[in-house]
């Protein structure tokens, strides 16, 4: 029998790195950790990618994924060359499992592909992606992918939730494969003095802070709203975002209409190694995310990135962040629609440090209890040994 962790694997995403965001770095994180070069990843051409890949463990394969308005559906070549370079791979590297970033197109593509040359396929689910579809074609495409696959990764509570009620998938065939975080990169006690400096922060400013791509649902327009009313009291507190978007601009304006510019410091991108210690150098991680039509957050990684941090972190009341922040335990949840709630809790876990700091060290021990890579990878490699097993 083969050693686990030399099984043959294809993974099919428009999501990898060195693409932005929390879920290209979790397939990352996910399959050089589940093999060598005998795991194969198509995936997108991105700037940066030739460099990436030269030095990554596993084998990447590029594609132009280009949606031509001229063609009914505009995306059939993008299905068409995931579909013929899947099927290739699989047969020529004697693939045993095929995986999927996402139902569509991904796992349309993954299904197809798996249920032709007999393979076992796994799609990820994400909770955002199964909402925004309305009920048409793309829906059904989406819940006969899901319905029919072998195995649904699903990466919260919420979403296993949403698998089951909205789209039908059998509940045995969903795993709850949380989202992980590196908890040596993430970790309490990373020097920070300095990034606090950098923005003129005294020692004893309180300092919020926030990550991810600047988007309405996320709920950062209203942390900035509640800026005015805590500096009313007589707090000295700042918020730090770090992140790029469509809102920034939006939110550059918010700043400027409620008077806090200068206790608002939208950061856009940090480097690697400065992110952890941003972390470090807050007193409160927020992320109050809220549902807007559908699009809602499904996790939530930033949470587990301060959690890992030792940092007490306020979430929404919406999507799956349930799984990543425990109300009382490692954070606060809130209405993200309300302005006051969001307040209330910043204002609380500023004013009472010790709270703070002890809903921080749970949220630490809570990561290396549950959300750590080797967890994470040993659940999926099982998946696929219990298959060989049954073959």
């Amino acid at each position: 029998m083969r050693k686990h962790g030399n099984f043959p694997l294809l993974m099919i995403t428009e999501l990898f790195l060195p693409t932005k965001g929390g879920t290209a770095v979790s397939f990352d994180d996910d399959f050089r950790r589940l093999g060598g070069k005998e795991v194969h990843i198509i995936t997108a051409e991105v700037p940066g990618a030739k460099e990436f890949d030269r030095d990554h463990p596993n084998s990447i394969y590029r594609l132009t994924f280009k949606r031509r308005p001229w063609v009914k559906p505009e995306s059939l070549f993008i299905y068409s060359k995931l579909l013929l370079n899947s099927f290739w791979l699989t047969l020529t590297r004697r693939v045993v499992a095929v995986f999927a970033g996402r139902a569509l197109p991904e796992g349309l593509v993954a299904l197809i592909v798996g249920r032709l040359t007999g393979r076992l396929v796994l799609i990820y689910a994400h909770g955002e992606e199964l909402t925004g579809w309305g009920r048409g074609r793309k829906f059904q495409a989406m819940c006969y992918a899901m319905r029919r696959a072998d195995w649904i990764l699903s990466n919260s509570d919420h979403t296993r939730d949403t698998l089951i009620n909205l789209l039908g998938v059998q509940p045995e065939r969903i795993v709850i494969a949380y989202p992980t975080v590196d908890e040596n990169r993430f970790q309490p006690g990373l020097p920070a003095a300095d990034l606090r400096s950098e923005i003129g922060l005294a020692e004893d400013t309180g300092l919020i802070l926030s990550v991810g791509r600047l988007q309405r649902r996320k709920g950062f327009d209203n942390v900035i709203r509640a800026l005015p009313e805590l500096l009313g009291s007589g707090m000295d507190v700042h918020y730090v975002l770090i992140g790029i978007g469509d809102d920034f601009e939006h939110l550059q304006n918010l700043a400027g209409d409620l008077g806090v510019s200068d206790h608002v410091h939208l950061l856009g991108h940090v480097s690697y190694e400065d992110l952890p210690r941003w972390y470090n150098a807050c007193d409160v991680f927020a992320m109050p995310n809220r549902d807007i039509n559908g699009d809602t957050e499904g996790f939530g990684l930033v949470f587990l990135e301060a959690a890992a941090s030792g940092k007490p972190a306020i979430a929404g009341q919406a999507g799956g962040t349930g799984s990543a922040v425990l109300d009382g335990v490692t954070g606060l949840r809130v209405d993200g629609e309300s302005v006051i709630e969001i307040r209330q809790a910043v204002e609380g876990l500023l004013r009472d440090r010790q709270e703070a700091a002890s809903m921080g060290e749970n949220a630490r021990k809570r990561v290396l209890e549950n959300f750590t890579h080797k967890r994470r990878v040993d659940q999926l490699r099982e998946l696929v040994v219990q298959n060989q097993k049954g073959q």
